[in-house]
């Protein structure tokens, strides 16, 4: 363990002003105001461009121009470029393969299952989609209608079935290998995707198996009336299972997204369903199975590439503003100062993995956004690691677990807030306070995730990964 060293608490005073700015505005929009979504309606951007300009006229020693050189070399990490290549890559693939695919895994897998295992359906429906999507307000998005209908259809609890599909959201958010939380964490902390998730795995495994038990438990106990039933795909779920199965062997992330984006090349050339001249218009696989089966147009899809891309960019100008902002506080001493503190507060090794969890926690409590928590925490995170010696893989897997238990039950972050809102849009009523009680699986993930801090002993680090 390292001395205190010198310290500057008012360095972090930027970070504050984005706090107040942010949280501050968010809450007088959505509770105040009564603005629907209110909370996402604050310029995030904005917030931390005012952060930046407080930051800028801090530490009267240095030149505005050497503070431009501070910000230059936060910007000039491998990891901020690496991060913003896989943001753009992996917003391409969802939004070329997204929507129709992912509803046909869904209305597939609920094809073949009994009623009464409908709401568990849901739940492992979710947690596919999520990790082959990489999002979880996309999944929640795209699979909150199926679990209306299912509701409706077999007498489940509403809250229940909404509930299931937002922790199964929240498993593949967190263990997705294109999930933005995934690729920040593992950037940041500079360990291998694989690594970080076969560390994830033995952690996020036994929440999603004792919450899947639960929900089997109160399905038994319901009586059911219907069951429900839906038109699909299979073609359309080829993409997403070569991106999982690519992540989960530890193929490269560019490799996985490129082979999702064009997987299905070969089988609509074999099947006569394209001839050569119109593969070489479309070059993607999401396409050619999309274009294929008349699901859309080459333009509908020319232009949902182009969504996905610019879906990605408010994250992209995040990760930019992040880096630019702690690069100066790391500059005045502010790190070593929340470090110190942090240190006094956690002892040992195991504290400072708690630590880690609450401070990226904290950040996401205050941001509502997961993402903005791991980018902004992945400074301080990984000096703690440095003087706690928490390996990086340890180190990412801590940062984007804790950001998804939080996230996963504030009620006004993006997950609860699009789920009640797609629930209201077809003409139901539901509250995020009847919806709390049943989110199993991130509350189980804490205390999961408490067992493995302080319970289970550290595997070996042979590659120091």
């Amino acid at each position: 363990m390292k001395k205190d060293r010198k310290s500057n608490p008012v360095a972090l005073v930027p970070i504050l002003v984005f706090l107040v700015l942010y949280l501050g505005t968010g809450i007088i929009f959505e509770y105040v105001m009564k603005i629907p979504m209110g909370f996402y309606n604050v310029p995030i951007i904005v917030a931390f461009m005012a952060a930046i300009l407080v930051a800028c006229m801090q530490n009267s020693q240095l030149k505005f121009d050497e503070k431009l050189e501070v910000m230059a070399k936060g910007l000039a990490d491998k990891n901020i470029v690496t991060m913003l290549l896989i943001f753009i890559t992996a917003g391409i693939f969802v939004g070329v393969v997204g929507r129709s695919s992912a509803e046909s895994v869904a209305y597939f897998m609920l094809s073949i299952i009994p009623a009464k295992f409908a709401v568990a359906v849901l739940f492992i429906v979710a947690c596919f989609v999520s990790t082959a999507m990489g999002t979880s307000v996309g999944t929640i998005t795209l699979i909150t209608p199926i679990a209306v209908a299912v509701s409706e259809a077999s007498g489940f609890s509403m809250a229940l079935c909404i509930a299931s599909v937002m922790g199964g959201a929240m498993f593949g958010d967190n263990l997705s290998f294109i999930s933005d939380t995934t690729i920040a964490a593992c950037n940041g902390q500079g360990c291998a995707m694989k690594d970080k998730f076969r560390e994830n795995f033995w952690i996020a495994l036994p929440a999603a198996v004792a919450a899947l038990v639960i929900i089997l438990v109160l399905s038994f106990n319901t009586e059911i009336h219907g069951e429900i039933a839906h038109s699909y795909n299979l073609m359309q779920i080829i993409p997403y299972v070569l991106v999982l199965a690519g992540g989960i062997i530890g193929v490269n992330v560019f490799v996985v997204l490129i082979t999702g984006i064009v997987s299905g090349i070969v089988i609509m050339l074999v099947m006569g369903e394209v001839t050569l001249e119109n593969l070489l218009l479309n070059m993607g696989s999401g396409a050619v199975i999309m274009l294929g089966t008349g699901q859309t147009t080459l333009w509908d899809m020319l232009s949902s590439m182009g969504s996905g891309t610019s879906g990605m960019f408010e994250t992209c100008m995040v990760a930019v503003l992040v880096s630019v902002m702690c690069s100066l506080i790391k500059e005045y001493g502010g790190f070593d100062a929340l470090l110190n503190g942090i240190r006094r507060l956690f002892k040992g090794k195991k504290g400072g993995q708690l630590g880690m969890g609450l401070l990226v926690g904290a950040m996401d409590i205050a941001t509502a956004n997961n993402t903005v928590a791991i980018v902004m925490a992945n400074p301080i995170a990984k000096e703690m690691a440095e003087d706690y010696g928490i390996t990086p893989r340890k180190a990412a897997s801590l940062l984007d677990t804790f950001s998804c238990i939080f996230q996963g039950i504030i009620p006004y972050g993006a997950q609860m807030l699009v789920a009640i809102s797609a629930v209201s849009e077809l003409g139901y009523n539901i509250t995020a306070f009847q919806i709390l009680p049943k989110l199993f699986y991130p509350m189980l993930l804490l205390v999961s995730s408490l067992i493995w801090i302080y319970i289970i002993p550290e595997r070996k680090n042979k590659t120091n990964a």
